[in-house]
């Protein structure tokens, strides 16, 4: 299984590979690195993982590939096109081929389910409003919501909210779907149909999805290939579900099993306890 010092580097020429990540730094600012010297490369038509713990970078990572801001060293790139966050028309040209669902949903509340999902449509087409509903009306059933329609936001539950955000994400059948945590705070049998319909919709539409998410199980079910960051912003480790699962590394099997103890540090790096509390040794 590769490893760190295997990690790959991207292929700028390579016709099976969608998003390019070359050796990508970042950081929101000069005191923390949150990505460091980061290589990953999605293929189209696959089901990609970005695991690891919290704060190692999984979310930033989908935020530098939609543009939201710019690389401090390294490229990430479309389809071989360098993504440049300073650039609005590239950047409107671009996000118009991608799908996000975020973290928490990022619904209007003020609108209705319908107008919701209809949002992207009315921005980015010049489609008549009978096409609109169709299209709309074709999402919500796909997700199961076509008779919630017409509730407000505030009518749904947490799941069913979800669903209508992974609607309104594949509204304009994008070539790359973005899943910020889409089984957070969902119950049993809400994950696991949130995860089918990840699965599903990838293969029925041809398009490539890159799933972050601290779900091991649900994540090694539905995905294709995986990537391990560490707290450093680092890839520790990538494979398929299998190969991660039997990777003997301590990283990677204190993650994938869950163990409270190993080489992966609970607290968050910080003083001595004598010093903040001001007690002398």
């Amino acid at each position: 299984m590769p490893t760190e010092s295997s990690r790959p580097t991207a292929d700028p020429l390579s016709p099976d590979t969608l998003i390019q990540i070359d050796h990508v730094t970042f950081g929101y600012d000069a005191s923390r690195t949150i990505l460091n010297d980061v290589s990953l490369d999605f293929k189209r038509g696959k089901v990609t993982a970005i695991m690891g713990g919290s704060g190692c970078g999984k979310t930033t990572l989908l935020r530098l590939i939609g543009g939201v801001y710019p690389v401090n060293s390294g490229a990430v790139r479309f389809e071989g096109e360098a993504v440049d966050a300073r650039d609005s028309e590239q950047l409107f040209r671009l996000r118009r081929r991608l799908g996000m669902l975020f973290q928490f949903g990022g619904l209007f509340t003020d609108l209705t389910v319908f107008e919701n999902v209809a949002f992207p449509l009315r921005e980015h087409t010049d489609l008549d409003e009978s096409m609109i509903r169709d299209i709309v009306l074709m999402k919500l059933n796909a997700v199961g919501l076509r008779g919630a329609a017409p509730l407000r936001i505030s009518e749904v539950s947490g799941g069913m909210a979800r669903r209508v955000a992974l609607a309104r994400a594949i509204a304009l059948d994008p070539e790359l779907i973005m899943y910020d945590e889409p089984f957070a705070g969902l119950d049993p049998i809400s994950m696991g149909v949130a995860a089918n319909l990840i699965r599903t919709l990838n293969d029925a539409t041809g398009a490539t999805s890159l799933v972050v998410s601290h779900d091991v199980q649900e994540c090694f079910t539905i995905c294709d290939h995986a990537y391990l960051l560490s707290s450093q912003g680092r890839v520790v480790a990538h494979g398929t579900p299998a190969e991660l699962t039997a990777s003997e590394d301590p990283q990677v099997r204190q993650f994938i099993r869950g163990e409270p103890d190993g080489p992966v540090r609970f607290h968050y790096p910080a003083k001595p306890l004598s010093e903040d509390f001001g007690v002398k040794s």
